[in-house]
């Protein structure tokens, strides 16, 4: 099984939790990496993390710059629908690599920011098998009435953190009220955090984001 290029970070060599964390547009899979520390994780709770690298995409309409991109910025519906699917599946396979060293994929979070975090969204909502939960930051969720339709029994529920800066010029945070809005109405746990912040990470955010990690792998 060939999978995308990814990161591995565990504090020891037996993990009993995993994290799958996508990075953004433009950026790759260190860019989430500096963040493990600055978790300040409980001795015992071990956790694996994978930072998958996006590919290398001409995702700009006009442009022959290639930039790691989890799906093209473009107008084209299905062309984006297509990408959108080609990176879950990705994600399907570290979950399935993730089982194979004995993590039972409720002990799995998929986690993304941006354009990451549609995907973690979109990949977490179909799996076939439960997982522990999604980390959705600075996001949204793409196509409600398909994700309606297509939409796994196995995570109705499951908990989900959404968090948003208030001044979110990139992806305005009243999308990602709308998406909270829809995933409620799927059945989803969702806990909404909003902070004082553009597009990006804060110090509050990351202490929320650390308390997501150790309720749901210590439920």
């Amino acid at each position: 099984m060939k999978l995308i290029e990814h990161i591995e970070v565990a504090s020891v060599e037996e993990s009993h939790f995993s994290v799958i964390w996508l990075h953004g547009f433009g950026a790759d899979g260190h860019d989430f990496e500096a963040i493990i520390p600055e978790l300040k994780i409980p001795t015992g709770l071990n956790i694996r993390f994978i930072f998958p690298h996006a590919p290398f995409r001409n995702p700009v309409p006009d442009s022959d710059e290639k930039i790691r991109a989890w799906y093209s910025i473009s107008s084209d519906s299905e062309r984006t629908d297509k990408e959108i699917r080609e990176s879950s599946h990705e994600v399907k396979l570290l979950i399935e690599a993730e089982e194979q060293k004995g993590i039972k994929t409720e002990n799995i979070i998929l986690a993304g920011f941006s354009q990451g975090g549609v995907i973690a969204l979109h990949t977490g909502l179909r799996h076939r098998k439960r997982i522990g939960g999604i980390l959705a930051l600075s996001t949204y969720l793409n196509d409600f009435d398909k994700t309606q339709a297509e939409m796994s029994d196995e995570n109705l529920a499951i908990p989900i953190m959404q968090a948003h800066g208030r001044y979110d010029q990139v992806i305005p945070i009243v999308r990602g009220a709308t998406s909270r809005e829809n995933l409620i109405r799927l059945g989803l746990d969702v806990r909404w955090f909003d902070y004082q912040m553009a597009h990006e990470v804060c110090r509050e955010e990351i202490n929320d984001i650390t308390t997501f990690f150790i309720d749901v792998f210590q439920k």
